[in-house]
């Protein structure tokens, strides 16, 4: 037989590294190893191992992408709406777009000396105004009046060129309380005054649209 054969070219340890793989007793004679093994090739249906074919690596399924829990609710968002949504208008009926500035660090009183000078001019007059005023507060009017512009026109699609300002007013805010020591042991106090301004612009057209 070929299995008798093969086997029987084979050395004594060989025959016992074989039968140890396929956890058969490995006692006796070279005779008895060559009959196990054969015997446990028939039961197994099995072949010699120089006629065993090189073992081939099973076909690995192609891995597909995780897909995260949740994902085909999560991939429409929320857009904005394509129409400009329509200005707040006044009791007239003229279009009112307004902006806030609270507790803006400065003293209302040095705030409202700037702001009665932009106060019912165009857009361009008041930017050119407020760059060339010297004073601290025209710096923080001249950045809310750039914040009213801009939630006119991206909010509303106003054109900058048609806006003035209607109302510009500045209140008090809450005033902080420090203490400076002085001398002999006193302390003086000191009051840091916030500003809340307010900016509300319309349009220079008649009707408002």
């Amino acid at each position: 037989m070929a299995e008798e054969t093969k086997y029987a070219e084979m050395t004594v340890e060989e025959l016992k590294g074989e039968l140890e793989k396929r956890d058969l007793p490995k006692s006796g004679n070279k005779d008895e190893l060559i009959t196990r093994l054969e015997d446990d090739d028939t039961a197994q249906g099995g072949t010699a191992p120089e006629d065993e074919a090189p073992d081939e690596p099973a076909p690995t399924a192609e891995k597909k992408p995780a897909r995260r829990r949740g994902a085909a609710e999560t991939t429409t968002s929320r857009r904005r709406d394509s129409e400009a949504r329509p200005a707040p208008r006044a009791a007239d009926g003229t279009v009112e777009v307004r902006a806030k500035a609270k507790y803006v660090r400065i003293a209302p009183r040095k705030a409202r000396l700037v702001m009665d000078h932009v106060r019912g001019k165009n857009v361009g007059d008041a930017r050119a105004l407020l760059k060339h005023t010297p004073r601290a507060a025209a710096g923080d009017i001249s950045k809310l009046l750039e914040s009213a512009v801009a939630n006119a026109e991206n909010n509303f699609e106003l054109d900058p060129e048609e806006l003035r300002i209607a109302r510009a007013f500045v209140d008090e805010g809450p005033t902080i309380k420090r203490f400076r020591p002085r001398a002999l042991g006193r302390a003086t106090p000191i009051k840091k005054r916030t500003s809340h301004m307010t900016i509300t612009l319309t349009t220079t057209r008649q009707d408002g649209e």
